[in-house]
């Protein structure tokens, strides 16, 4: 059974983070051991959010059991998300390379053999709002983890912010997501009434698109992180992996403004997420 390691946001009453992954990954048999990087009751754009930044020291030493177990060895995938500090962001680079270093060929009976994919979600900002983390902890984001991913799953804003490139549209993603040199996942791409997401390597670019819906709650990116890394733990071809996971995310939000959810109802759209979408149309861009 793949292992995830997630180095992220925990937020009790919301949807969002480490909680949205979660929920997700596990519809896909995946098990995932949550380092927090802040342990919140709410969403804060709800308002006070409640509780407060994990320190880092917390964080080290939850890492260091996770370690002592032997988990590294087990781990198939990392994913990182919302940082509170650059202290935290330093410690999530450390573990990375932790995983990464970890004995798997020689390792006991069980662990895994396949090198982990390390998926980094450079959560600083959105269109709207710009920046929303300190500018200390973005530029810790690009500098120590970014050239740590696999794969960057970012939004159009966050894309922009990394390259200094216009992200306007899905061929400007495109050249936009070649810049940073490594595969890229961008969402919030616009296109006339269509809202989707765009993968880019440097071999080939797909869109996945649907119409845009009245509202997105928060932790669609979270969610669209998870369901996509499920894909690629399973081997899916590249068109099939990203129509399933943009159509996990159309499914459940459409969901949650039909019963007006205040959070996106991902266990209860537990059948939904794990197949394609007739919401969403799949076109070869590169």
């Amino acid at each position: 059974m793949p292992m995830a390691l997630i180095l992220s946001s925990h937020v009790a009453g919301s949807q969002v983070g480490a909680s949205a992954q979660v929920a997700a990954l596990a519809q896909f048999g995946v098990d995932s051991m949550v380092v927090p990087t802040v342990l919140y009751g709410r969403h804060p754009g709800w308002g006070p959010p409640g509780g407060a930044p994990t320190s880092v020291e917390v964080m080290a030493g939850m890492l260091e059991g996770v370690e002592a177990n032997g988990l590294l060895s087990l781990t198939d995938l990392v994913i990182t998300g919302y940082f509170a500090s650059a202290a935290q962001v330093r410690v999530a680079a450390q573990a990375i390379d932790a995983v990464r270093a970890a004995p798997r060929e020689d390792s006991p009976k069980g662990a895994s053999s396949r090198a982990p994919i390390v998926i980094v979600d450079p959560t600083m900002g959105d269109a709207g709002k710009g920046l929303y983390v300190p500018a200390e902890v973005a530029e810790a984001i690009a500098g120590e983890l970014v050239p740590r991913a696999d794969l960057v799953a970012c939004n159009a804003w966050e894309l922009q912010h990394l390259t200094g490139a216009d992200c306007g549209d899905p061929l400007a993603a495109v050249r936009a997501g070649r810049l940073l040199g490594k595969p890229v996942l961008v969402s919030s791409v616009r296109r006339e009434d269509e809202i989707g997401v765009v993968y880019v390597d440097r071999d080939e670019a797909w869109l996945a698109a649907h119409a845009r819906a009245e509202r997105a709650p928060n932790g669609t990116g979270d969610l669209l992180t998870a369901l996509f890394a499920t894909s690629l733990l399973e081997g899916q071809t590249l068109p099939y992996g990203l129509a399933r996971a943009v159509g996990g995310v159309a499914e459940t939000v459409t969901a949650a403004n039909l019963w007006d959810a205040p959070e996106l109802p991902i266990v209860a759209m537990a059948a939904r997420i794990r197949q394609t979408s007739p919401a969403v149309r799949i076109e070869r861009l590169a």
